[in-house]
Order: structure tokens, then sequence, then C-alpha cells
């Protein structure tokens, strides 16, 4: 009959996977806020706790490293751990991604909007 419009059900079929994945982004967007991480340096002594978002929501310092003294070295600690919560919040927002997209077909690496 109308050979020539055969392709407009792929079409609706590609727009509802694209409606379908626009959803479990925005699932996924909220999900990464309640997800926490912890970094830690100084062999635990310092702490910091992040969202999967990348957002620092808690710092935890042992108090046995307030010396005067050793001022620098405790803000280094404070750094280190602060980087390595940021670090684990972006491996694990990646790999939630990664869930998202397995079996979607997209190629391999393809940033998607965060």
């Amino acid at each position: 009959m109308l050979k020539g419009l055969g392709g407009l059900g792929d079409m609706a079929k590609m727009m509802k996977a694209a409606q379908g994945l626009q959803e479990k982004m925005a699932q996924l967007q909220e999900d990464l806020e309640k997800i926490t991480v912890t970094g830690e340096s100084g062999a635990g002594l310092v702490k910091a706790t992040a969202t999967a978002k990348g957002e620092l929501t808690g710092l935890e310092i042992d108090p046995s490293i307030f010396v005067a003294s050793e001022k620098e070295v405790v803000e280094d600690l404070i750094l280190a751990a602060i980087k390595d919560a940021q670090q684990k919040a972006s491996a694990r927002g990646q790999a939630e991604m990664a869930k998202l997209t397995d079996g979607m077909g997209l190629p391999a690496g393809m940033k998607l909007p965060f």
C-alpha cells in the first residue's frame, strides 16, 4: 500500500526509545544525588564524603592531627581527602551511567550529558 511510509514506524520506535532514555537519565541524576562515596587520606585520619555527582557533603578530621606546627600537613591531608572523594564520585557516576547505557547499542565511550 504506502511503501514510502514504512520508515515512519521505525521513527516512532526511535522517538519512544529516546523518551525512555530521557526518563532514565532524569532518574539517574536523582540517584546520583543520593549515592555517597568517601575519600580518605593519612590512613583514614581525614575523610571527605561526597555525592556521586561530586558535591562535598561531609568532612571528618581525627583530632589527633591538630598540632599547630603541622598546619600545612593537615591542610594537605584535607585537600587529598577531598580530591580522593571527587575522583571516587566521578568513577561512580561513570559506572552508573554505563549501567544505564549498556545494551542500548550506543558506541563505547559515547559521552551523554551529565
